[in-house]
């Protein structure tokens, strides 16, 4: 199936997986902050969305601490950083539990970004794109590294709405921060 060009507004999905963390001894998955390339990789990923721009009407970001961390840094890279809705569900959830979430987003947001984690994410993105522009598909079938942001696109119906295949994954980036 190819991704669904209906009337209606233009929706984009911009999946973020949070950036590399750091590995502790007694550190509870849930809590293990960014590592310092994930502290360096973060502000890259905002700058990328700013780039690209795909910057959000809302963000979904899961509850661990990575994942905040991550959002944190990326949306201080642009002037006004949109809403951000920290959702448990988000934390290890599969592509049911992912889709259950997005389907609660209000109509009237036009960009959403999720920050989340693998495998959920890599799984969601292929499940919702019908199809690919270049080799985004094949890129993500073969790693969706920490960091990586797909963007998927849509006309049509709102959020309740989303099923698979039915989006084009229009670009996959794989930005990284500089060392200092």
């Amino acid at each position: 199936m190819t991704a669904r060009a209906g009337a209606g507004p233009l929706r984009r999905l911009v999946v973020l997986r949070h950036a590399k963390s750091a590995w502790a001894a007694g550190v509870a998955d849930h809590e293990r902050p960014l590592a310092p390339r994930g502290r360096r990789d973060a502000p890259a990923a905002g700058r990328a969305l700013a780039a690209s721009d795909c910057l959000p009407d809302l963000a979904l970001c899961s509850t661990a601490l990575r994942a905040r961390e991550t959002w944190e840094l990326a949306a201080e890279q642009w002037g006004t950083p949109p809403p951000v809705r920290v959702d448990r569900r988000l934390y290890a959830a599969d592509v049911p539990e992912l889709l259950e979430v997005l389907r609660e987003v209000p109509d009237q947001v036009g960009t959403l970004l999720l920050i989340g984690h693998n495998p959920g994410l890599a799984a969601l993105v292929l499940e919702l794109a019908g199809d690919g522009l270049d080799d985004t598909l094949d890129r993500v079938r073969t790693k969706f590294p920490t960091s990586a942001v797909a963007v998927l696109a849509w006309h049509g119906g709102g959020w309740p709405e989303l099923v698979g295949g039915t989006a084009l994954l229009t670009d996959v980036i794989v930005p990284r921060g500089k060392k200092s």
